[in-house]
């Protein structure tokens, strides 16, 4: 017995041993999971196509809004969707600024390494990879080359790039720098071990002098030196090189596992300031001290919104959605040797003191991007407000799409929302006279305009008769003057802050002309003639003419501060619901003939089976929202939820439509989170359906605001009520300074819509319309 007894002890001791040892693994395991940095895929949106856009994007390897990324390149130079997914072979990786493939890069350069037969023309040094090879994270890329034995790792800073290259045995090994087209320099200084030079690449919106320079610092003696001059042609044993397209190439022979380390930085300012860019950010550093600072930046941003959920595709989703908001706009500013901030001008090709963003179409942005800035980076937005009043000073314009300078793309004057929005919201060190100065000036001024996305264009026809007519030869009318309508009610909006009340009375009035483009025999928006009559015929499914990427049914509801008004025009709260119902219940009909061909945002639009909802392109984003002012808020809950979980992802064809910027991401984060920002310059978010259990935002201010969505799941997408700091919360919006404030929003939710939550008059969000003003 004492001997089955000593066998029992012993096998307890073992088993207990062995729990223990895996309840050790199992902490070990979470604690290796705990990083947020971990859920983020960089590859989201680049599966994608001129025709078919999945997002649009490259991977970008940086830190939060620095002023250089990187990215691999599967195509050739020049080519704006550099990084496509479906390809496999990688001509070098590149330091890139490109906003969009559509407005395309500047100011890029690249490397890449090779073994045996020297091979540095793009088409030929190209080498074979896998997916499965590959490592994609914000703070790190490394992908093993085929074709050379060469696994090439890169790892970002700000302003700077720590590359590592791990070569095999041979005799021929070599690193190429190329520095594009378009105007370039190289410069090898063997005894240093570095390459200096410049190159100008771009697609616009910059100034005569413009110059990208860079530095290359390597931790291996150069046994060859090479450059290339226009043409391809090789230069063997040179040093120097300057034209139109122009590179460098080092080599050496290298041992099997033998790593070669590169510290790169660059400046738009001077050499010098590329070497003080790179002593600053890297200096004496490691490689993987370069990586784990690169990993605790985007720890840092991305631990500020913890989520709790059972879905572990919904926190990949939400944390690569979160990656795209914080990538713009871009700084586009440096530090002297004073350490104090100064920046090249896009504008006027000066260095200047001062705060410079850019890469931003304020069309996309304004939207969700910028109200996120103000919830939780109040002071980030601060200091892109100083940047925006630096513009104004530098050019005489606001900037409507910079990259880096002003760009002729899309429409609108949405700096006026993105400026009032921050003023209204607290955002310090902003001039808000000299803001609102260049916001009126926007709204009054028609000449000098450097391009016609800046400013307004239309203005005066828009100022004498309310909008810009449909048959005076200025595309997208209808757009124009709805969009120009809202800019105005964000400029009295800040005017009337600001104590300026004959202005804020002005512009309040003008804000009304969205009634003008307002069709009542058929309840859409429509172009109009400078006679007063509407354009005839009249499609509603006609992409472009008088809308901007997109028809009527989308550009409709863009009357984003007097949605009662839109309300009373169709006749009630039944037939404002019943015309949102048309436009998720038609069929995807559309009609292409502006553009001659079926854009790839038509055929976004069609393929995802929810009628002419156009969730890929910004305008109608905020459309779903729209239900909760007609008092039948369950319906924006069951479509919020469709929208989250069909048509976003966190893999390569994770989008649905191009991301542009952040904002088809910023929606994700907001909306997932239960609310989004309807009315950009108002204090209100505009509550939708909880994606979470559970979600906590740490604000700027040490607040924390927490939303708790009880009995959350697949199915219980619907609202039954909620609770505001432990009251009763029937309303179906939420206040900025309540949030701010910090404390507890609990939902509890159902599998059917609770008709009477947020149902009675007081419960809608503002409205121009219904507000004392």
């Amino acid at each position: 017995m004492q001997n089955l007894i000593s066998k029992y002890t012993y096998f307890l001791a073992v088993a207990f041993f062995i729990a223990t040892f895996n309840m050790a693994g199992q902490k070990s395991q979470k604690e290796k999971n705990s990083s947020l940095v971990d859920y983020v895929n960089p590859l989201m949106g680049t599966d994608s196509s001129f025709d078919l856009s999945n997002g649009n994007t490259y991977p970008a390897i940086a830190t939060p809004w620095a002023m250089n990324f990187w990215t691999p390149m599967t195509s050739k130079m020049g080519d704006g969707w550099t990084y496509k997914y479906d390809e496999n072979k990688i001509r070098g990786i590149k330091q890139t600024h490109q906003p969009s493939p559509w407005v395309n890069d500047y100011a890029a350069f690249s490397l890449m390494a090779v073994t045996g037969e020297l091979k540095f023309q793009e088409d030929e040094r190209e080498s074979w990879f896998s997916h499965k090879a590959e490592t994609v994270k914000p703070h790190h890329y490394s992908v093993y080359l085929a074709d050379y034995d060469v696994v090439a790792e890169v790892s970002p800073t700000e302003r700077a790039a720590h590359f590592k290259f791990t070569f095999p045995e041979s005799e021929k090994s070599y690193i190429i720098l190329d520095a594009f087209y378009k105007g370039s320099m190289v410069k090898i200084l063997p005894k240093e071990r570095k390459i200096i030079g410049y190159c100008r690449n771009n697609s616009g919106g910059v100034p005569d002098n413009f110059h990208n320079y860079f530095v290359a610092e390597f931790d291996k003696d150069f046994e060859l030196n090479h450059t290339w001059k226009d043409g391809w042609q090789l230069v063997e044993n040179s040093t120097n090189s300057e034209g139109q397209h122009v590179g460098a190439i080092i080599g050496f022979k290298t041992k099997k596992g033998e790593t070669v380390h590169v510290k790169v930085a660059s400046s738009f300012i001077s050499h010098e300031q590329a070497q003080l860019n790179l002593s600053r950010e890297i200096g004496t550093d490691s490689f993987e001290v370069t990586k784990e600072k690169a990993k605790k930046a985007w720890e840092t941003e991305l631990s500020r919104i913890e989520i709790e959920d059972d879905n572990i595709d919904n926190l990949r989703t939400f944390y690569s959605s979160l990656y795209r908001v914080l990538l713009f706009p871009r700084k586009f500013y440096e530090f002297d040797a004073a350490n104090e901030v100064v920046h090249y001008s896009p504008y006027n090709g000066k260095v200047l003191p001062g705060y410079m963003f850019t890469d931003n179409g304020f069309w996309d942005t304004f939207r969700a991007v910028f109200p996120f800035f103000n919830m939780m980076y109040p002071e980030l937005n601060g200091k892109i407000m100083q940047g925006l009043a630096n513009t104004y000073k530098e050019s005489g314009w606001l900037p409507e799409w910079a990259s880096p300078g002003h760009r002729d793309v899309m429409i609108g004057s949405n700096s006026a929302p993105i400026i009032a929005d921050a003023f209204l919201k607290g955002a310090k060190g902003m001039d808000a006279e000299l803001l609102l100065e260049a916001m009126l000036k926007n709204a009054t001024v028609a000449e000098g305009r450097p391009v016609n996305s800046v400013g307004r264009e239309g203005l005066e026809y828009y100022n004498k008769l309310g909008y810009v007519p449909y048959d005076v030869k200025i595309n997208e009318n209808a757009a124009r003057t709805l969009e120009y309508a809202y800019a105005d009610f964000t400029i009295a909006q800040m005017a009337d802050k600001l104590g300026k009340k004959a202005i804020a009375k002005k512009y309040y009035k003008q804000s009304m002309n969205y009634k003008n483009m307002f069709d009542p025999s058929t309840n859409w928006m429509r172009g109009k003639n400078k006679d007063g009559r509407f354009q005839t015929p009249f499609n509603p499914l006609k992409w472009g003419d008088a809308f901007t990427e997109g028809n009527s049914l989308h550009y409709t509801w863009s009357v984003f501060h007097d949605v009662q008004g839109l309300i009373d025009l169709m006749g009630g709260k039944e037939q404002f619901a019943s015309k949102l119902d048309e436009v998720f219940e038609m069929p995807p009909k559309f009609d292409a003939s502006y553009y001659g061909f079926t854009i790839h945002e038509i055929r976004e639009m069609q393929i995802v089976n929810m009628g002419n909802y156009a969730h890929g392109n910004q305008p109608i984003q905020h459309m779903i929202y729209l239900y909760n002012y007609a008092n039948k808020p369950y319906k924006a809950q069951e479509k919020v939820r469709d929208v989250l979980t069909k048509l976003y992802s966190a893999t390569p064809d994770g989008y649905c439509g191009d991301e542009d910027n952040g904002q088809t991401s910023a929606w994700y984060v907001f909306s997932s989170l239960g609310f989004y920002p309807v009315t950009p310059g108002v204090d209100e978010y505009v509550i939708g359906s909880p994606l979470f259990k559970k979600a906590k935002l740490h604000l700027e201010n040490g607040n924390t605001f927490e939303i708790n969505s009880k009995n959350n799941s697949k199915s219980n997408f619907y609202i039954q009520g909620a609770q505001l700091n432990g009251k009763s919360h029937n309303k179906t919006f939420l206040k900025f300074d309540t949030l701010q404030k910090g404390g507890l929003l609990e939902f509890n939710m159902g599998d059917k819509p609770n008709k009477n939550w947020g149902s009675t008059a007081e419960s809608v969000p503002y409205s121009l319309s219904t507000s004392k003003k």
